[in-house]
């Protein structure tokens, strides 16, 4: 297989009914047949603008059309750019000028916008793209002359100098990822995912592809139920969801605030979670009332396709352990270097690099950042291309790989080297603290502590007094009823590092 397509044809085919259910969303679903029918009418309608291998930015909202158009685009030879309204429209312009797309695929609700953000591009309506008859043999040429390494998508992710960095991933990473994905997740026809991830994030090949894939079924979970935990619940077993990829901010969310003490999400069998780390009190309630469930701790970058490590949980964990990344995907190498750009010795930390065919081929129109991300592998004699995640980590005394935290949440305080995400998980072992997010200000100095406690905020110093040495102590506690989220479902550490600076400036 060289061409993701394939997926959605080869289904079909295969399926016993094409009116299977693909994607279903709030307001409706679309089927195997109609997503096939409708992803054709809009590759023929870009074929007959004369847009080849060009950026198509994917403007809509959230529902099963928008999958529709992602394929689309790749029908037409060219390669998709998600965006989103949830996302500022600040960064929409940005992405918008890093990309300047020849055409903006967008719905009713969509198209009202750009107007109103006074967004001057070319633009179509998508429900008009599906009226046009479908031409087989413009599409069938343009097929013949695709390759592996040829771009579907672009996405774009926070980069350090403020600029979102446009990823690139090319059919032959994806075909790597998810294959090997659907074989640790063990994804068939019966399999029902519940999204949680946007459409504009890498995050969501997990359900999309795999259901192109097998022939499974995607329910868009609606955003909104993520702040009630017990309807969310009531959600997954009306739907009869078996499996989820959810951050673990979602999963702790629904275990912090009891909502698994009201129902439980009986129709799961597979739970896989990442992105960030996942408190072991909150860990441990999942797997209590889910004894007999899968839990899969995944890891990866956006620059490697998605997900490069999985740890299958078997086990309880002690409140002070952490949860391993496990080992590399089939097909995917994982090596650790130290700053002398030698292996660690076991137990040492090291930066996590990734190699294999996963990797993405670079940033959109950024050869340097590429350059300085995808380097030569040093340990090799020959050329062999690694990505440099700036992930801390090192290998247990049994080969796993474990996570400490990203070398940008490292500081400098009172003298010592402190890992943020140390002081997080200190804070998350504390009773009554649902969740805990820690940020640095580097121009006061401070360790910030923002928690959702069910205690006063004293109690919770009171613990960290006792459990941390006294130069990991956060100078300043701030109780919230709740924590930002980004789009994705990750804590805001942007958002909440601003709003200390903010509240720093306010006069006394």
């Amino acid at each position: 297989m060289i061409n993701i397509l394939e997926y959605l044809e080869s289904t079909i085919e295969r399926l016993p009914s094409v009116d299977k259910p693909a994607f279903v969303g709030d307001e409706g679903f679309l089927t195997f047949q109609q997503l096939f029918d409708k992803s054709r009418s809009a590759g023929t309608f870009l074929c007959q603008q004369g847009i080849y291998k060009k950026p198509i930015v994917v403007f809509m909202e959230k529902r099963p059309e928008m999958i529709a158009a992602f394929l689309g685009v790749v029908y037409s030879g060219s390669y998709y750019v998600p965006i989103d309204a949830e996302m500022p429209v600040f960064r929409i312009r940005l992405i918008l000028e890093a990309v300047d797309p020849p055409l903006v695929i967008c719905d009713d609700t969509t198209s009202k916008l750009m107007d109103e953000w006074g967004l001057n591009y070319p633009k179509e309506n998508f429900n008009l793209m599906c009226d046009c008859p479908i031409h087989n043999e413009s599409l069938a040429t343009i097929r013949t002359r695709a390759v592996d390494v040829d771009p579907v998508y672009v996405v774009f992710t926070s980069g350090s100098t403020g600029l979102p960095k446009g990823v690139i991933a090319c059919h032959r990473s994806i075909i790597d990822y998810v294959d090997n994905l659907a074989k640790v997740l063990d994804v068939d026809a019966n399999t029902v995912f519940g999204n949680q991830s946007p459409f504009y994030l890498d995050a969501c090949l997990k359900e999309v592809y795999n259901t192109l894939k097998f022939g499974a079924t995607t329910y868009i979970v609606p955003k909104s139920l993520f702040m009630f935990p017990v309807k969310l619940i009531e959600y997954v077993n009306e739907k009869k969801i078996n499996t989820i990829c959810w951050v673990a901010s979602a999963l702790s969310l629904v275990a912090g605030l009891g909502a698994l003490d009201v129902d439980v999400p009986s129709t799961l069998h597979t739970i896989a979670f990442g992105s960030e780390v996942f408190p072991i009190k909150h860990f441990n309630r999942w797997r209590e009332v889910l004894p007999d469930a899968r839990f899969i701790h995944l890891y990866g970058p956006t620059e490697a396709t998605g997900m490069s490590a999985y740890y299958e949980v078997r086990r309880t964990f002690e409140p002070d352990e952490a949860i391993p990344i496990g080992q590399p995907f089939p097909n995917t190498d994982i090596i650790l270097l130290d700053d002398n750009g030698k292996e660690p010795p076991l137990g040492e930390p090291g930066e996590i690099c990734i190699r294999g065919a996963g990797l993405s081929p670079g940033y959109y129109g950024d050869l340097e950042k590429t350059k300085a991300a995808f380097v030569q592998n040093p340990l090799s004699a020959f050329p062999d291309l690694i990505y440099r995640t700036g992930d801390i980590g090192y290998r247990g005394t049994c080969g796993e790989l474990f996570f400490i935290s990203r070398r940008d949440h490292q500081i400098k305080h009172m003298g010592h080297r402190i890992e943020l995400a140390e002081i997080e998980m200190a804070a998350a072992r504390c009773n009554g603290v649902q969740m805990a997010c820690v940020v640095f200000d580097k121009d006061a100095s401070k360790i910030i502590l923002y928690c959702m406690p069910d205690i006063p905020k004293a109690g919770v110093m009171a613990e960290l007094k006792a459990n941390l040495p006294r130069f990991m102590v956060p100078n300043a506690i701030f109780p919230m009823e709740n924590l930002p989220m980004t789009p994705g479902g990750k804590l805001d550490r942007t958002a909440l590092l601003q709003r200390y600076k903010d509240s720093r400036a306010k006069p006394k």
